[in-house]
């Protein structure tokens, strides 16, 4: 069933029938004639004057004119902080009314200005504004505002639901029990709720076979979302399927949620999660009311916030989710921070507090898996995405042509390559396509270059078409993935649409979203208001023109052609020429004699429009930027022809005419006229359903529950045209009965017209003329009461139906009464005779008692005797056997201490000798390592002394330099007779020149003056042989030479033997220093450690001593047992023969007893034993060597 008979009057068959939900706003009101100056004065200069005149003309009809203000009542001013305070008046002086406000000012206003105030209002409010007693601004804020300190954030204006955001999670209000209380419940039965919206337009779809819609309004911040997702939520919970058949329509719809709020939500001023798109989500329902399909229509994107935005707004969600992505995700797409993108910097806001892109990133990639979009789809939109980031990056300059541009830099070449690359096209076609436009004439194709600006232009009505196209793409594949029902013949539409906006600055996104306020703001008056009217003359009674604002000039101003603002803004982005100055002046020619357009002073560029909800001033700087959207043919065939299957499928071929009749070039597409014809499709959409109206109020600029402004809400009522609303619904017939209602309700106010037997309307007609009701209207069907005339019969009904309750509470109260003194006087008797058996047998009972408590007590002392008795006994055997285990523990423990005592002492023992024997082992392996160090020493003396051995060498060389000479000599007078051996002695010398070389080497490292003799040799080695070409020598000479030179190689190889000997013997010798260092250290750590025991056990023998002491003297004092005496004695003696035997160990430095057996004493040792101790201790070191009795040289080496 609807909400109201698209009015905001409540229907006929939704009427509440409780006398509490109908009271009467006007009854016993003395200022009931201030009502009607209070609206006149508070509409002038809203309204029209006709419409003024026409409320004054409906109050004064209820006899309502008059108003007056007297002392003492309690009235309501205007406050210049928070709009409304109340007080007290304490003095009238003319027009002007001295009022004393809360805070004790008083404060003095224009009487015009003074409204009253209420003071028999709930404290928890009204839940329907047209119950309220005085019907005005401070009364309805004040209703608002006391529901909303109490959580009460919904409240009914006639059939409108204003729901006021709570900017905090109230769980218990829509849980299923709530779900489970508002079905099929009737509206106004339980308190105002969105699930009692949903319901009323389930049931008039479920029942009346009427497509239904609900319009959600509001400004940006109010709720809306979630308020979409409420009724989504109740309409699913009706219409549902059963969680077997798998994901359910409307929980697909739901889950899509994410996904376009990622890519069609953005930050704005009012606003962290603002949804820059309209969305009319349409619920298909099947012949037994289950959901059956669903399909999403998206209008109006906002398609200029991708290129352009205003600080301290965002882009939309999607881009900073990506770049927020894990790293792999932003090096596959070479992003970075969002300040690094032209796109996403132009504001200083990247974050949202509270909000973590990153986690959001995650959700909305699980979001896309569950709406069915595959991850190779999901990969490609966001390397679209990130195309677009980088396409926002390429900048332009003045190339060398007049009129044309290049890449700026190298880093715009880096984005082009980049934005190519993710698009999968080729760079070269996409750079050509932001440069240059193609003209095809008859005669020939002329490719045109763009100026900069021209680029630019282009680069982003680029971004724009992909982003819009993939918002289409995925609004599209949701659809797809949910699945409609073409054989559904009833709906439910939800329309969630940003709501009326007025900021500091006012551009073409505000300009477009208020002119779809008004055609929304147009639909609702044709609906609530007119609709009434109709009725009244369906029904043919006599009613004065109820008139309202209506908006159709505005549209006209903005969307008649062909003089609206959006033709002219569109005539001006086709000239190239135009700027937003021309496009003022237009605009100035054209309306100025309209009455809703206004020039604003010492203004250029601004213009205001009168909205239905107050007057917007616009800044064109830039309307005609952002109304350019060319469908550019460059571009479309850059990106069919990528090679991403996703990209091409964003942008299918175009029709081969459509191709023809663009000649290549670019087709102008205004964005406001597509924006219009978007709306249009919309409105036909509203049309052809039954509306419902939830007018969604933000409490405050802050987001903080609880802070409740009047200023701000105030303004957003009249936006959402409440007031207005409730103005004609109370100066009407706000209340509708049929005749057989009004009847079954009202007839006991007259029963005696009923007994006539009489026609239902005249029947009807009877009772109003004997109850008095002055103004209500009779038709053909139905009964029209005015306000307040209802409240007024439910109040008489109730008198009589309260007189009848007393009659019978009265008979009833008296036979109740008289039942209730019988059955007490029969029941005092009965008490009477029962408490004087009682007392009987309590007398009965001490005495018996009392015997029984002798008896008791001989008892009880007896027992307690024995008891005590026996617990001696038992103390006294305990105590002896205690003390009988304590000795035999303490003989026990002495044993013990004794047996430990001696075990300790034959330990310490063993650890002193073996500690003895260990410093006298190291001792000697010390003493061996210094024995073969002298050795060592020895041969090196030797080696050294060898050494000079050399110098002999160099002697017999200078004799051999003497026989040489001689032999020259000789040599030269032999020339001739040597010159058939000249053949042979060439061969031997170059044997021996190789000889010599070798010689030369060896020689030269050792000594330098044997290589200068060397030199030598070979010299006269050249002249012998210059000699013997001509003398041949006697052979043997020739031998001699052989010997010596087998003398020198023996010399070299001896020299070369006793130069490693040295190095051998020099490495040795550092390493058994090392060794010795390393022994040394090792056996001063162990002293250390010897010397802290020794402390250890000293102190132990102490205390061991002071307790065996103790021992002694208790065994004394116990007993006199020879075992005990025995053993004392032999500690005695223990003790003795340890003090003996410390004053014999002299070679330690221990104070505890040392062994009996001294460990011999080394220094008396004889040389033989001192040699057997080394060679002893010697040969686990010497191991593995077996030549020490050969040579000295293989001992020394096996030391180390």
């Amino acid at each position: 069933m609807p909400l109201f008979h698209t009015t905001p009057f409540p229907s006929p068959r939704t009427e509440p029938e409780s006398a509490a939900a109908q009271q009467p706003p006007f009854t016993n009101q003395n200022p009931k004639t201030q009502i009607s100056h209070a609206l006149a004065v508070r509409f002038t200069g809203i309204f029209p004057a006709s419409v003024v005149s026409g409320i004054t003309a409906e109050f004064k009809f209820l006899g309502l004119e008059h108003f007056d203000e007297k002392e003492g009542s309690h009235v309501w001013v205007e406050d210049p902080d928070i709009a409304w305070i109340d007080g007290q008046v304490i003095n009238v002086k003319g027009d002007e009314v001295e009022v004393q406000i809360s805070d004790e000012k008083t404060v003095v206003a224009n009487i015009s200005k003074v409204y009253p105030k209420d003071e028999d209002t709930p404290d928890g409010g009204v839940d329907d504004m047209t119950k309220l007693s005085y019907l005005h601004e401070p009364g309805v804020l004040h209703n608002l505002a006391r529901r909303y300190q109490l959580n009460k954030i919904y409240t009914y204006s006639g059939g409108i639901l204003i729901a006021i955001n709570p900017f905090q999670r109230l769980p218990d209000l829509y849980d299923a029990h709530m779900m489970e209380q508002y079905k099929g419940a009737p509206l106004g039965k339980l308190n105002p709720h969105v699930f009692a919206i949903a319901d009323v337009a389930f049931r008039a779809m479920r029942y009346e076979g009427k497509s239904n819609s609900i319009l959600v309004s509001g400004e940006s911040g109010a709720g809306k979302t979630e308020t979409t997702k409420m009724l989504m939520q109740y309409l699913a919970y009706l219409g549902g399927r059963n969680g077997a058949e798998g994901r359910t329509v409307e929980q697909q719809v739901l889950e899509s949620n994410p996904v376009l709020e990622a890519f069609g939500n953005a930050k704005t001023v009012r606003n962290n999660n603002s949804s820059r798109f309209g969305k009319f989500v349409e619920l298909q329902f099947d012949k037994h009311g289950r959901i059956s399909g669903a399909a999403i229509r998206t209008y109006l994107l906002e398609r200029s916030r991708v290129c352009q935005i205003s600080d301290p707004e965002r882009n939309y969600h999607c881009f900073y989710l990506l770049c927020a992505a894990p790293q792999e995700e932003i090096e596959k797409y070479k992003l970075g921070h969002p300040n690094t993108f032209h796109y996403l910097n132009q504001s200083n806001c990247y974050e949202l507090v509270g909000v973590s892109d990153a986690h959001d990133y995650l959700a909305t990639r699980k979001a896309m898996d569950v709406v069915g979009i595959s991850q190779n789809e999901q990969d490609a939109i966001f390397r679209v995405v990130a195309a677009i980031l980088h396409l926002g990056n390429v900048t332009f300059t003045k190339g060398e042509d007049i009129d044309s541009s290049v890449l700026e830099n190298d880093v715009s070449k880096f984005h082009l390559q980049t934005a190519a690359e993710l698009l999968m096209c080729d760079p070269n076609a996409l750079e050509d396509a932001l440069l240059r436009r193609v003209m095809v004439t008859p005669e020939e194709v002329i490719k045109r270059s763009l100026d900069p600006d021209g680029a630019l232009v282009s680069r982003d009505g680029l971004a724009k078409t992909i982003y819009s196209r993939l918002f289409d793409w995925l609004v599209d594949k949701i659809n797809f993935t949910i699945g409609q029902d073409p054989n559904s013949k009833s709906l439910i539409g939800v329309l969630d649409i940003y709501g009326f906006e007025s900021f500091k600055t006012n551009s073409f996104e505000q300009f477009c979203i208020n002119f779809t306020n008004e055609k929304l703001q147009q639909h609702f008056n044709q609906h609530v208001f007119k609709t009434e009217q109709e009725e009244y003359i369906k029904e043919e009674i006599d009613w004065s023109y109820i008139e309202f604002v209506d908006n159709q000039d505005v549209l006209d101003l903005i969307e008649k052609k062909p003089g609206g603002i959006i033709a002219l803004l569109d005539e001006a982005c086709m000239f190239p020429k135009s700027t937003h100055e021309t496009f003022s002046e237009k605009l100035y020619q054209t309306f100025k004699n309209h009455k809703r357009f206004i020039k604003p002073k010492l203004a250029r560029t601004d213009f205001t429009i009168s909205h239905y909800a107050g007057e917007v001033q616009y800044q064109s700087d830039q309307f005609l930027d952002k109304n350019k959207d060319y469908v550019v043919a460059e571009h479309q065939d850059l990106l069919t022809a990528s090679q991403c299957p996703f990209v091409a499928a964003l942008f299918p071929p175009l029709p081969e005419e459509t191709t023809k009749s663009s000649n290549k070039s670019s087709k102008f597409s205004s964005i406001g006229s597509r924006f219009k014809q978007q709306l249009q499709q919309l409105m036909e959409t509203l049309n052809s359903t039954e509306p419902h109206y939830i007018r969604c109020v933000k409490p405050n600029n802050h987001f903080q529950p609880t802070i409740f402004e009047n200023a701000s809400i105030m303004q957003q009522l009249r936006c959402g045209g409440v007031l207005e609303a409730i103005r004609i619904s109370c100066s009407g017939y706000p209340t509708h009965k049929t005749f057989s209602e009004f009847l079954h309700r009202f007839g006991l106010l007259a029963p005696e017209i009923l007994e006539e037997n009489n026609d239902e309307m005249v029947a009807c007609k009877k009772i109003v003329d004997k109850l008095g009701l002055a103004g209500a209207q009779i038709g053909k069907t139905k009964l029209f009461l005015r306000s307040g005339q209802m409240a007024d019969l439910d109040s008489q009904r109730a008198v009589k139906l309260s007189g009848a309750a007393k009659t019978i509470q009265a008979k009833f109260r008296s036979h109740n009464d008289l039942k209730h003194f019988v059955a007490v006087y029969r029941a005092s008797v009965c008490i009477q005779s029962i408490a004087r058996g009682v007392l009987a047998s309590r007398f009965y009972n001490y005495l018996k008692r009392e015997s029984a408590s002798l008896k008791i007590q001989t008892n009880v002392r007896g027992h307690i005797s024995r008891k005590s008795y026996s617990r001696l006994k038992y103390s006294v055997i305990v105590l002896q056997s205690g003390m009988r285990a304590m000795a035999a523990h303490n003989k026990y423990k002495y044993r013990k201490r004794s047996k430990s005592a001696t075990v300790i002492q034959a330990h310490w023992r063993g650890h002193m000798a073996f500690s003895h024997y260990k410093k006298i082992r190291n001792a000697t392996i010390v003493i061996q390592c210094g024995w073969r160090g002298m050795i060592a020493r020895r041969e090196l003396r030797k080696l050294k002394m060898a050494a000079r051995e050399t110098g002999a060498l160099q002697e017999a060389k200078d004799k051999l330099e003497k026989r040489v000479e001689d032999l020259t000599l000789r040599l030269k007078q032999e020339r001739r007779l040597r010159a058939d051996m000249e053949e042979a002695k060439c061969q031997e010398i170059t044997k021996l020149k190789q000889f010599v070389k070798t010689l030369q080497n060896m020689v030269g490292e050792t000594n330098g003056p044997l290589h200068e003799e060397c030199e030598g040799y070979w010299t006269a080695s050249e002249e012998e042989s210059s000699i013997t070409k001509e003398t041949p020598a006697p052979f043997e000479d020739t031998k001699k030479i052989e010997a010596l030179t087998s003398q020198v190689e023996k010399l070299k190889d001896l020299l070369e033997f006793e130069r490693k000997r040295s190095d051998d013997f020099q490495r040795k010798y550092v390493e058994s220093l090392e060794s010795e260092e390393a022994k040394r250290q090792k056996l001063e750590e162990t002293e250390r450690r010897v010397h802290q025991l020794q402390e250890s056990l000293n102190r132990m023998i102490y205390s061991m001593s002071g307790q065996f002491s103790e021992l002694k003297m208790i065994l004394c004092a116990s007993s006199n047992s020879t075992s005990a005496s025995g053993f004392v004695a032999k500690h005695d003696m223990d003790d003795d023969s340890s003090a003996s035997s410390d004053t014999t160990s002299t070679d330690s430095d221990f104070t505890f007893p040392a062994p009996a057996s001294t460990p011999p004493n080394f220094t008396s040792c004889n040389s033989g034993a001192f040699q057997l101790i080394v060679r002893d201790l010697s040969t686990p070191e010497t191991s593995g060597t077996e030549k020490w009795e050969n040579d000295k040289e293989g001992a020394f080496d096996d030391f180390f």
